[in-house]
């Protein structure tokens, strides 16, 4: 039988890649397919955004403020069976590859048959105000 801590890691890893891809292809509509249809984002400097229309035009915001690029660096996973808290570092890069923006983040994950969904998503910068 398969470890599921193991699975998670994997499942998140992958929808992780998802968010990467679709981050470097500036599509906002793929990327809140990785939500659920009640997520959060708790974004720096901002309050808190809910719905899907809501999250698509704020990547969509990033983008069009110059945003590329994302890299996401798990740090851990803890696997509570259909939920997930992941913590991590992200740096978020322009079109020439300067770096934007760099921190830390904790994603809250919901499995949803057999796929993992970010349902509540909060990071904050490092860079000094």
């Amino acid at each position: 039988m398969p470890d599921p801590d193991v699975a998670a890691r994997d499942g998140i890893l992958e929808a992780n890649q998802r968010f990467i891809t679709s981050f470097a292809a500036q599509d906002a509509k793929d990327l809140v397919a990785l939500y659920t249809e009640d997520a959060l984002l708790f974004p720096p400097h901002s309050d808190v955004i809910d719905g899907a229309d809501h999250i698509t035009a704020f990547w969509q915001g990033a983008f069009d403020m110059g945003l590329a690029g994302a890299s996401l660096v798990t740090l851990e996973v803890d696997n509570e069976g259909d939920t997930a808290i992941e913590i991590g570092s992200y740096s978020l890069t322009t079109g020439d590859g300067s770096i934007a923006d760099e921190g830390k983040y904790l994603v809250v994950w919901k499995r949803i048959d057999d796929r993992w969904y970010i349902h509540r998503d909060i990071w904050n910068t490092s860079k000094p105000a």
